[in-house]
């Protein structure tokens, strides 16, 4: 294994999730790293827990933190480092890990761990929203109360799925609006719509594809919302279009790519969700691209795959 990282390398392992065989986990990574004395790894066991360890290897003597979940926790250290000399690994042991994906980092964690020791550093955009930092989107509407719900039922101990099956179900029910006045690009827009979507860098919205980002380093926020009100059909429908390709041609779809958003609204709070975390923000909410801004370590080109 070819040593490109001088230093420390401290990982945070966030093992709060359910869905995850932690102990599994973090005995196979002990194992790939027995005969390097670089790697610390720290099991975080709870929220407040996991934001120490990461305080901690932010000021910490180590070149790279690694961040050993999901998008969360991915989240979590950016946030923390973004500004600093701190550079980011990725052990992906969430359950769509879409900012590993999009970077084309492996998932198999023998792959993950020769990356970090082997890899390259690029650097990649970040975005933010009244200082809050996120790697992958923020949204306003349904997705926010879906994931509130969520978790209601997580925490009286039902399995995620199950949890968020019945939570969409609930919200789809009740299938709440939200009234915004979008400033972008120079327009500013009225709506009043069951979405507002903001991705850091441009998402693939139609075919096969849906959800994937082509490029981290565009420097470019991308903004999805309905042009008119919609209902669950008309929500259905717009499904179904994105999914044939057809979605560009929809009057009732709206998709712009800026540098700054602005978003304000009669309410006084909003939930807002950040990389699939919900928080509440007062408005206005303030987007903008922060370009280049975290260091992040990806597979060199010719760097063999575990089979």
């Amino acid at each position: 294994m070819i040593k490109t990282v001088d230093g420390p390398i401290d990982v945070i392992v966030n093992g709060i999730a359910r869905s995850v065989d932690w102990a599994a986990f973090i005995d196979q990574l002990r194992q790939l790293v027995t005969h390097d004395s670089r790697w610390r790894i720290a099991i975080a066991s709870s929220a407040s827990e996991l934001e120490r360890l990461v305080n901690e290897a932010v000021h910490s003597d180590s070149h790279v933190v690694v961040a050993a979940g999901g998008d969360g926790t991915v989240n979590t250290v950016a946030n923390k480092i973004v500004g600093t000399s701190k550079v980011l690994g990725v052990l992906p042991a969430g359950t769509l890990n879409h900012f590993a994906k999009n970077l084309h980092l492996p998932i198999n964690l023998a792959d993950a761990v020769a990356t970090i020791a082997s890899g390259k550093t690029i650097e990649v955009d970040t975005a933010e929203v009244n200082g809050h930092k996120f790697v992958n989107n923020s949204s306003l509407g349904l997705y926010p109360q879906i994931v509130t719900e969520r978790q209601k039922h997580q925490r009286l101990g039902w399995g995620k799925w199950p949890a968020f099956l019945w939570a969409a179900w609930s919200v789809l029910r009740r299938y709440p609006f939200v009234d915004v006045r979008l400033g972008v690009s120079g327009m500013s827009l009225n709506r009043r719509t069951p979405f507002v979507f903001i991705g850091n860098n441009r998402y693939e919205m139609e075919g096969l594809n849906i959800g994937a980002r082509p490029s981290l380093q565009e420097h470019q926020l991308s903004l999805y919302t309905t042009n008119r009100t919609t209902n669950r059909f008309g929500l259905l429908v717009l499904g179904l279009r994105a999914l044939l390709k057809r979605l560009q041609t929809d009057d009732d779809f709206l998709e712009v790519c800026t540098d700054e958003i602005w978003i304000g609204t009669q309410h006084r709070h909003l939930r807002v969700a950040l990389d699939g975390e919900v928080i509440v923000l007062k408005p206005p909410l303030q987007y903008r691209i922060l370009p280049q801004s975290l260091r992040v370590i990806v597979p060199a080109a010719d760097m063999p795959k575990s089979t």
